[in-house]
């Protein structure tokens, strides 16, 4: 069984993102923010981390960079409805540089994100 983190500040992807993983086993906590999810991981470290990029207080480009310091083998996927600094830098790709193993654009599919659960924990 997998501990994982979902990390996104619109409650209704935490939620669906949630119910998309049920049933399978899983150790699933959310956080609405970068914020809360470092101190969900300082309490009890995950050992896969689903986050949101564009998020207020910490960004999920910044939270990935905290938490691969004292988590360096966390494993990550980064999603994103789109989004990037100043209209010239789009996050996702940046999360694949820092240490996402997987980027999924929103909307995608339960069995989208399942696969790339199930891949990201495989490894």
């Amino acid at each position: 069984m997998a501990s994982i983190l979902i990390v996104d500040d619109e409650p209704t992807a935490r939620i669906l993102f949630k119910e998309m993983l049920a049933g399978r086993s899983h150790d699933i906590r959310v956080a609405e923010n970068g914020d809360e999810a470092i101190a969900a991981c300082r309490e009890k470290p995950a050992d896969l981390l689903i986050t949101d990029l564009v998020m207020p207080k910490k960004n999920g480009i910044d939270l990935i960079l905290e938490l691969k310091k004292d988590h360096p083998d966390i494993r990550i996927i980064a999603v994103s409805g789109g989004g990037g600094i100043s209209g010239r830098f789009e996050y996702l790709p940046i999360a694949k540089m820092i240490g996402a193993r997987t980027v999924l654009n929103k909307p995608f599919s339960a069995q989208v994100l399942r696969d790339a659960v199930d891949q990201a924990l495989a490894n």
